[in-house]
C-alpha cells in the first residue's frame, strides 16, 4: 500500500488491528502523495493508494488505473501552526504570527507534490502574507519531514497536518494551533484500489475496513474528520 505521510501513525494503528482480525499482512510505504502518484503511473507494484487529496486518486480513476467503484473519500485533514514548546511565538495570532521578525525559517511540505504543502501556500495567500514570508519558507519532501524540521529546531515554525501535531511522542516538544478551515481549500483525502494489484480481494477487504467505526475512531483520534461510518461489512 502507498500512503500519504500524514497518515503514518493512524494507518499503522489501523493496519495492526486489521492484521489481527483478518490475518492479512499489510505493508505500507509512506511518502508525499504526488511522488507516490508518479510511482504508480510508472508501474510501482502497489495494491492500494491512500492519498492526502482527492485529485490524485481521481486522476488514476480517469486514466483507468484504478478498479471502478473503489474510490472512497476516507478522511478530511486539517492544517495547524506548529512550533517548539520553548518558542515564545503567540500562535493565537494565527498565520499573522508568521510576520514576527524573529522567525527565520517556516517549514511546509513541498507544494510541488504534497497536498498539505499546497494547502499551506493557499492559506498564506488567503491571508495576504505569502509574498511577505515566501523567502523564509523551507520545504520538506513530505509533510512529516516538514514537521520534523520544527521538532528538530531546523525551522522556527511550520504549517503541517494536525495528525502530526497531536502525536503522543511529540507532545512535550511542541505547541500547535489550528488554522481556521475557511482559510484554505478542504483537504479531502481519498483512496483507490489499483487495477494492477495482484491481491485485489484482500485489498478490497482493507477498503471495507477503513469504513468501519473502529477505523473511523482511530482516524478521528489523530485529528481527521471522517464520513459517517458505515456498518462493518463482513471481512471474511
Amino acid at each position: 500500500m502507498a500512503a500519504a505521510a500524514d497518515l503514518r501513525s493512524a494507518l499503522d494503528e489501523i493496519t495492526s488491528h486489521f492484521q489481527t482480525e483478518t490475518a492479512v499482512h499489510v505493508k505500507v510505504v509512506y511518502g508525499s502523495s504526488g511522488n507516490l502518484f508518479q510511482q504508480i503511473q510508472n508501474g510501482a507494484p502497489f495494491d492500494l493508494f491512500f492519498s492526502a487529496n482527492s485529485d490524485y486518486p481521481k486522476k488514476l480513476e480517469a486514466a483507468s488505473l484504478s478498479v471502478p467503484g473503489t474510490y472512497y473519500e476516507y478522511a478530511r485533514g486539517h492544517l495547524v501552526l506548529l512550533t517548539s514548546s520553548t518558542s515564545t511565538l503567540d500562535l493565537q495570532q494565527g498565520l499573522k504570527a508568521l510576520l514576527e521578525p524573529s522567525i527565520k525559517r517556516i517549514a511546509i511540505a513541498d507544494p510541488g507534490h504534497a497536498p498539505y504543502g499546497q494547502a499551506a501556500v493557499a492559506a498564506l495567500k488567503s491571508q495576504g502574507i505569502y509574498d511577505q514570508v515566501s523567502r523564509k519558507i523551507v520545504v520538506g519532501e513530505n509533510v512529516a519531514q516538514a514537521a520534523s524540521f520544527v521538532i528538530s529546531g531546523a525551522a522556527d515554525i511550520g504549517i503541517v497536518a494536525k495528525s502530526l501535531a497531536i502525536l503522543p511522542s511529540a507532545r512535550d516538544r511542541i505547541r500547535f494551533a489550528e488554522i481556521p478551515a475557511n482559510e484554505y481549500p478542504p483537504i479531502q483525502q481519498a483512496c483507490v484500489l489499483l487495477k494492477s494489484s495482484t491481491k485485489q480481494e484482500p485489498a478490497r477487504r482493507f477498503i471495507t475496513y477503513i469504513q468501519t467505526p473502529e477505523a473511523s475512531k482511530i482516524l478521528q483520534r489523530y485529528g481527521f474528520d471522517v464520513p459517517s461510518t458505515k456498518a462493518a461489512q463482513s471481512l471474511q
